[in-house]
């Protein structure tokens, strides 16, 4: 399971940080505002093919949970967040940064992921885990540093950015069992289309040129739609926080794209960083928890397949063949074995209950 959402959220880290420095080359010749429009457009509209494709081949491996009435407040909250406020911030940051140092201040969101899942939601995080992401986060400092200018201008529309997306992460962290292509479709027509329209009313704005149109529709498909699908798809196998560390690396990402696509900047502050964020990335990697801990009764409706925590049985309109999606009741359960906080492992950790190694 987690190498699984090691993989998928490296995925995520690897997309959005190479979408930053072709973001910034859009801006160029449309409003910061067009720009966060078009861009998660096009990744509703590219996501929305991907599901009528898949309805049109009828692919049983892609069954997946339906939404519920339940998950619209955590819907709207990250349509809000993450789908309007953080990409229309970040763009107006992008017009006043240059693309490195935009790119490693994105470092921002691993760390306002981490620090919301531990002191709001009440995620388990252990001192490795926090280690792990502080060396991270210095090694982008490290790339970032500009003498007195440690926040240029722009900086803080771009941290501002990195908070909604550190929000928008943890509310998507429930809606993690439900259809992650469904719910990345949803935020980026809704929230592509509200930035779109704003920019052509409010700022009496123009379409950019075809180019330019399907310019920004595949990189918001790819560092936005499919991005965000690996992203939830982490948070359902290692939780926000775990999630959210891994992600740290989008910035790092960004910034060696930004030195082919940018004047290039110091090559020794780079393999500084490198080695700081490879010892974060170690540290998570090996991370380890490992406890005694009770699942109590719950009952719900996701992907799954008969393991140790999913042994109940099927009743006539069941689905068959594994894996697959229906309602269903865990009964309660004690037992011992190394876990991460998945759908199933979102418990209270009290003293003395919480090995990591």
């Amino acid at each position: 399971m987690k190498t699984t959402g090691l993989c998928l959220a490296l995925l995520s880290a690897v997309l959005f940080g190479a979408s930053t420095p072709f973001a910034k080359l859009l801006l160029g010749d449309m409003s910061a505002q067009m720009a966060a429009g078009l861009l998660y457009l096009g990744s509703g509209l590219g996501l929305a093919l991907v599901l009528a494709a898949r309805a049109g081949l009828r692919l049983p491996t892609h069954d997946e949970a339906p939404l519920a009435r339940r998950d619209l407040p955590w819907l709207l909250g990250v349509i809000a967040t993450g789908g309007v406020a953080g990409p229309l911030l970040l763009m107006l940051g992008l017009a006043r940064t240059d693309a490195a140092s935009a790119s490693l201040l994105l470092n921002v969101e691993s760390i306002a992921t981490l620090l919301i899942a531990w002191g709001v939601f009440r995620e388990n995080v252990d001192r490795r885990l926090l280690f792990g992401a502080a060396c991270i986060v210095l090694g982008a400092g490290v790339l970032s540093w500009q003498g007195h200018a440690v926040l240029a201008p722009g900086a803080l529309y771009i941290v501002a950015a990195c908070v909604c997306w550190g929000i928008d992460n943890n509310l998507s962290n429930h809606l993690s069992a439900v259809d992650p292509v469904r719910i990345a479709m949803l935020k980026g027509v809704v929230a592509g289309s509200v930035n779109l329209l704003a920019a052509l009313v409010l700022q009496h704005a123009h379409l950019p040129g075809p180019a330019l149109v399907v310019g920004a529709a595949a990189v918001g498909f790819l560092g936005y739609g499919v991005s965000l699908v690996a992203f939830m798809l982490g948070l359902r196998h290692l939780g926000a926080a775990r999630t959210g560390a891994y992600f740290a690396l989008a910035p790092f990402v960004g910034a060696v794209v930004s030195l082919a696509l940018f004047p290039a900047q110091g090559v020794a502050r780079l393999l500084v960083a490198a080695v700081l964020m490879g010892i974060g990335l170690w540290l998570h990697l090996t991370e380890r928890h490992d406890h005694p801990h009770v699942h109590e009764q719950m009952a719900h409706t996701h992907r799954h397949v008969h393991d140790a925590h999913h042994q109940h049985d099927h009743g006539p309109d069941d689905p068959p063949g594994e894996p697959h999606t229906h309602y269903h009741v865990h009964t309660r359960l004690e037992h011992s074995h190394a876990h991460y906080p998945d759908l199933h492992h979102r418990h209270d950790h009290e003293d003395g209950h919480s090995h990591a190694a």
